[in-house]
């Protein structure tokens, strides 16, 4: 039996799927296919004895929040009214290699990571900061990573730079 709702009601839970197929073909690149929205490749550097096909997977997840705080930001933004020309995002992360090299009772996954982000923005702190808060409340990704244990730091940076010039 199927749910109907008005749009906007979000007393009934509103599931979503997301699905992807990948492979590997025993060269330690595995390509993973995003449905009609492309592919990505993912291996390891040279400098591991692999054959540098793409960014790590650890990579990957480090970019993840990145991307989905930017995307996450702008959908918040617009419904906020709040301005802006775009986002740029930097990470770093640390993490212990031991425990990914076999090392029980060392964690195999980030210690820290940490995201700066600089929106290019006329709008003022205040604003930027009442839009922050609601878009780390929402992004998925920053949760995720966040709820694993991992210490995640956002540097939320407002840029007016160039910003004055914002058509409306």
């Amino acid at each position: 039996m199927a749910n109907v709702v008005d749009k906007g009601d979000c007393s009934m839970p509103v599931i979503r799927r997301k699905t992807l197929s990948a492979s590997d073909d025993g060269s330690r690149a595995t390509v993973a296919r995003f449905g009609g929205s492309g592919e990505f490749t993912f291996g390891e550097p040279a400098a591991h004895g692999r054959f540098d096909k793409g960014p790590s997977p650890l990579a990957g997840v480090l970019a993840s929040p990145c991307g989905s705080e930017a995307v996450t930001f702008d959908r918040t933004a617009r419904e906020m009214g709040f301005e802006c020309e775009g986002i740029e995002c930097d990470a770093a992360s640390t993490i212990d290699i031991r425990g990914r090299s076999g090392m029980r009772g060392v964690v195999p996954r980030f210690r820290t990571a940490k995201v700066e982000a600089r929106v290019r923005t006329w709008e003022g702190e205040a604003r930027l900061k009442e839009v922050v808060e609601e878009t780390e409340a929402r992004c998925p990704v920053f949760n995720l990573i966040k709820d694993a244990g991992v210490r995640i730091e956002m540097a939320w940076i407002r840029d007016a730079g160039d910003a004055g010039v914002m058509v409306a």
